[in-house]
């Protein structure tokens, strides 16, 4: 019995592992890209188990035991393959600032999906009162959520707020002079992005970009999420000035679809080396994954970044500040391969073609 319950998690763990590999879109394989550290915490369990049982329990070693031993190693070895860029052994990607902030222009934000029907609105204007940040955007805001949030982002000099009742409203405040500044829809009519040129205490400026794609369901493919966070390296890699991309990408930072909107754009991910900065699933803790990102050029260098505690909504809101130092990152993704912008391309297409409303829209009915 012991054999056979030991097996079995350790095949499961495997396909688990295997399955991210299927060159697919549907949402039922791209699942799988989200449970890593899940399942590398059972494959660890499966993987010590078997050894203790071998070792310990049984007479010999097992024909079973040690395929069941091979295949947690397997599956844990490829968990640990995605996983440990996003830990402090690994190198880090965005450098550190070192030098004085008051010699260069700095910026913070403030990114935090609300969940469209949490009604804490306190807990949310609490803590933008407490991080004080020259860039706030929050999503999944509906007219209730920009009616609570106006009075507290009065003193901003620009408010975009674009309230929707389908989970995909957007307001972005700034203190910072904008140009350029609009509310877009980058593929699907119902789904916004906000953008806009910033002019930096220095009078430097930057372009920033905050998006939040279709996230993923199993009954449908997930070309909607991926296309648009590949709209959104097309505009990093043609943008001339500093940019920063931020919002809930509803990907992880080590699928194949982030990975790739790297190289595409060329931006940097902060969390690398440092830590997952788990984002979601805020209300449980043992099944979170990194799903609300920031990305920027090399020009930006790492301050602070900081998951902040619950507001009440099933994300965790998330806090960083940069210094536009000037001094390009010596560390930049590896170039785009002719694959990724064939991919690119075709996801972008296809997705620009079809008249279909974006996943989730009714989940808060």
């Amino acid at each position: 019995m012991t054999e056979t319950i030991l097996i079995t998690i350790s095949l499961v763990c495997l396909v688990a592992s295997l399955i991210p590999f299927v060159p697919c879109a549907s949402g039922s394989i791209r699942a799988f890209d989200f449970g890593r550290l899940q399942v590398l915490t059972l494959s660890m369990v499966a993987l010590l188990a078997s050894l203790v049982a071998e070792i310990w329990l049984w007479d010999d070693w097992t024909t079973v035991g040690i395929v069941a031993i091979a295949m947690a190693a397997v599956a844990a070895a490829i968990q640990l393959s995605h996983i440990l860029p996003f830990t402090p052994i690994w190198p880090v990607e965005a450098v550190r600032f070192e030098g004085d902030e008051t010699t260069v222009p700095t910026l913070s934000l403030l990114a935090c999906n609300v969940k469209q029907g949490n009604r804490d609105y306190q807990r949310v204007i609490d803590l933008v009162k407490e991080t004080n940040p020259d860039i706030a955007v929050f999503m999944e805001t509906d007219k209730g959520w920009a009616d609570a949030l106006r009075p507290v982002l009065s003193d901003y000099r620009h408010l975009m707020e674009q309230p929707q009742e389908n989970s995909y409203g957007m307001i972005f405040a700034t203190r910072f002079e904008m140009e350029d500044a609009k509310v877009q829809f980058l593929l699907n009519e119902e789904v916004p992005s906000i953008t806009g040129i910033l002019k930096l205490s220095s009078g430097r400026k930057a372009r920033i970009l905050a998006i939040h794609p279709e996230p993923p369901v199993p009954a449908r493919d997930t070309l909607g999420r991926d296309a648009e966070i590949l709209v959104a390296a097309r505009v990093a890699r043609d943008e001339t000035l500093p940019i920063v991309i931020t919002g809930d990408l509803n990907d992880v930072a080590w699928s194949r679809t982030t990975r790739r909107f790297q190289r595409l754009s060329g931006l940097l991910d902060p969390r690398q080396g440092r830590g997952l900065f788990n984002s979601f699933h805020a209300e449980y803790p043992i099944v979170r994954w990194p799903l609300d990102h920031i990305f920027h050029s090399g020009d930006f260098q790492l301050l602070e970044i900081d998951r902040k505690p619950s507001v009440g909504s099933d994300h965790f809101p998330m806090y960083y500040r940069f210094a536009l130092d000037g001094n390009k990152a010596k560390e930049t993704p590896p170039p785009p391969s002719e694959e990724d912008i064939e991919d690119a391309d075709e996801a972008i297409s296809v997705e620009k073609n079809r008249d279909r409303r974006p996943a989730g829209t009714d989940w808060e009915d």
